[in-house]
Parts: structure tokens; C-alpha cells; sequence
């Protein structure tokens, strides 16, 4: 059998100007993930990565840690989706990313308080009945992710290995499918991957299945709370 491992960005920079850049934790999240896939000893065939800053980011940090150098196909269909968008068709007084910074800082707990927002816009994004509000719909979002990972299975021989560098969308979006879970509830898996963990895919002439989802053993023990993030 076949494998490809979809490896979720590092923590990006919640709440800075950019927030598609890893943060120095993020950095170190995919340098820990490429050492553990090293000790694994993992020969990779075919390495991808998305079009983001941040997945980049966090393939350059993994593949150092893999001592293997930055080189990959980039493919936009391993792209998030519109955080940005989303927010902005749910509440228009949000858009500005720097708005809606000062908007959330005076929150007792800023994260919290930017999630249970997000869980909505999110709601209003998946919910099929504002698809023309968006230059991606939910079912056009995730038509783009199966199609870069039929296009990826495809291209591969038998009993090879990829690694993807993605975000928790895709993941999600794949995960979902995979297990036959209603799409709708992609967005709930979404929820729960960590940072720099890993999903793992295997494949046959019998078809495609899930094997691992969200693993991120590698950053359990004394320093757990601080490796183990969400954004």
C-alpha cells in the first residue's frame, strides 16, 4: 500500500498584521514534526505543499528537521479556505483584520471570544443557504480538496509515500469524506486538529482510506501545554 501523510501548518500569528506567517512556536511545532518523521524513517516519493505563506513556512521547518532540502510541488488546491471572507459576510463591521484585532482585545479572553464568532461565521458559510455571498461556497471549497487529492493518488505509483503541507480545512474536508461523515460536520473535526500534527492516507487498486487522524504524539510530554495549540 500507498501513503500520504497531510501535515496541518504550525501555529500561524493569531492577532499580528499577518496573520499567514508562522509564529516562532509554529517554526518550532514543524521542526519537532520533521525530526519525529525522520526517526520514523520515512522515504518520501512526492512532496506537495500549498500556496500559503504558512504552509511553506512549515515545510521548509520539517523537511530541515527530515534533513531533506525545501523542495516541493506547490498546488492551489491544497489552499484554506477564506477565513477573511467569512468573517466579513458575517458580521461587514469585521473586515478589517486590524479592526476586528482592537475589536477582540478588550475581551477577557481574546481567543475564546474570536472562536465562538468564528464557529458562527463558519455556520453561516456551510449552511448552503448564502453560497452566492462567497467566491468559494462550502461545496466548492471542498470539490477543490478532493480534486488536488485524486490528482495527487493518480500521479503516484503503487506502495509510494507523499507528504502534503496544508491547513486544517483540507484535512478536515478529506477526513470527512473518507469516513463518510456528512460534510457539514467537517467543520467540527476542524476544530480539534492541532497544529503540525499529521493525518495519514493509505491507498490500493482497492481504493483510498483514512488510517490516522490528527496525530501529534510527537509533542506530548513535559512541554505538551505549550507544543499542543489549535490556530
Amino acid at each position: 500500500m500507498g501513503a500520504i501523510y497531510l501535515v496541518r501548518h504550525g501555529q500561524a500569528s493569531f492577532g499580528a498584521a499577518d496573520y499567514d506567517a508562522l509564529s516562532p512556536l509554529g517554526v518550532e511545532q514543524a521542526g519537532i514534526l520533521g525530526l519525529a518523521l525522520k526517526q520514523r524513517g520515512i522515504r518520501l516519493d512526492r512532496i506537495a505543499c500549498g500556496p500559503m505563506r504558512r504552509h511553506r513556512q512549515t515545510a521548509e521547518a520539517c523537511l530541515a528537521g527530515m534533513s531533506l532540502s525545501a523542495r516541493w510541488d506547490e498546488h492551489p488546491g491544497w489552499k484554506e479556505y477564506d477565513h477573511d471572507e467569512m468573517i466579513a459576510r458575517f458580521d461587514p463591521r469585521l473586515a478589517d483584520p486590524t479592526e476586528r484585532h482592537a475589536c477582540f482585545a478588550g475581551e477577557a479572553d481574546p481567543r475564546r471570544a474570536f472562536q465562538a464568532m468564528f464557529e458562527q461565521a463558519t455556520e453561516r458559510w456551510i449552511s448552503g443557504e448564502h453560497d452566492g455571498d462567497y467566491a468559494e461556497s462550502w461545496p466548492a471549497f471542498n470539490a477543490r480538496v478532493t480534486g488536488a487529492l485524486r490528482e495527487l493518488v493518480t500521479s503516484m505509483g503503487p506502495s509510494q509515500t507523499a507528504l502534503v503541507f496544508t491547513s486544517g480545512g483540507p484535512v478536515a474536508s478529506t477526513a470527512a469524506d473518507l469516513l463518510h461523515v456528512p460534510l457539514r460536520d467537517a467543520a467540527r473535526l476542524n476544530r480539534i486538529i492541532a497544529n503540525a500534527s499529521v493525518t495519514k492516507l493509505i491507498y490500493s487498486d482497492r481504493g483510498l482510506y483514512l488510517s490516522t487522524f490528527n496525530e501529534h504524539a510527537h509533542f506530548e510530554g513535559e512541554r505538551s501545554r505549550q507544543l499542543i495549540t489549535y490556530r
